[in-house]
């Protein structure tokens, strides 16, 4: 990510622009999820995981709501 300095433009400015073209790219969350190798079966139950806890979550909030 690249960011050019506009005439009279802060450095607060500046950075602040360079966050949010990062943020927007995700090249952090990319980062993040590819920090650690993780095997095809360990992505799947993760997977499956995350599944799960969706479904509890929608089941609590059906429930709740009557």
């Amino acid at each position: 990510m690249q960011v050019v300095r506009r005439d009279g433009e802060s450095f607060e400015q500046l950075m602040r622009r360079f966050k949010q073209g990062v943020e927007r790219s995700g090249l952090l969350r990319d980062m993040k999820r590819k920090r650690y190798h993780v095997s095809r079966g360990q992505a799947r139950r993760l997977k499956a995981q995350a599944a799960q806890r969706r479904q509890r979550r929608r089941a609590l909030r059906q429930k709740a709501r009557g």
